[in-house]
């Protein structure tokens, strides 16, 4: 007759395996939600340039107030830039034109993991 197998420490076998899967799930969940909220923000500062350089009264005024914007918008939301750029477009800006601004910012994550470094650049 064959004795059964001691099954001791197959739980905290288990338990040591899976625990650094979950944390790497845990850490790409954060790490996703942190680049949404940024691309959100800088989303959000580049509608608030475009706007501010759209109720300007020159192309050159509008530069420098979508540029003021922005700077004003990514501070309010907490949002440093590695590489800010911001490129402002005022080829129509005539009555009834429009502004655009495009937005170029490079993310530093490094807190998120210890051990490596992440940039997201976000146009």
């Amino acid at each position: 007759m064959r004795q059964a197998r001691s099954e001791e420490g197959t739980a905290a076998l288990e338990f040591a395996l899976l625990v650094p899967v979950f944390m790497m799930f845990i850490f790409i969940a954060v790490g996703l939600g942190r680049l949404g909220l940024a691309r959100g923000n800088i989303d959000a500062a580049a509608r608030d340039a475009a706007r501010a350089g759209s109720q300007s009264r020159t192309a050159d005024d509008a530069v420098a107030a979508a540029t003021a914007a922005t700077n004003d918008s990514l501070a309010a939301n907490n949002l440093t830039c590695a590489d800010l750029a911001v490129n402002v477009d005022t080829a129509q800006f005539t009555r009834g034109g429009f502004v655009r601004v495009d937005i170029s910012c490079r993310v530093e994550m490094t807190d998120l993991v210890v051990s490596s470094s992440c940039h997201l650049v976000l146009l």
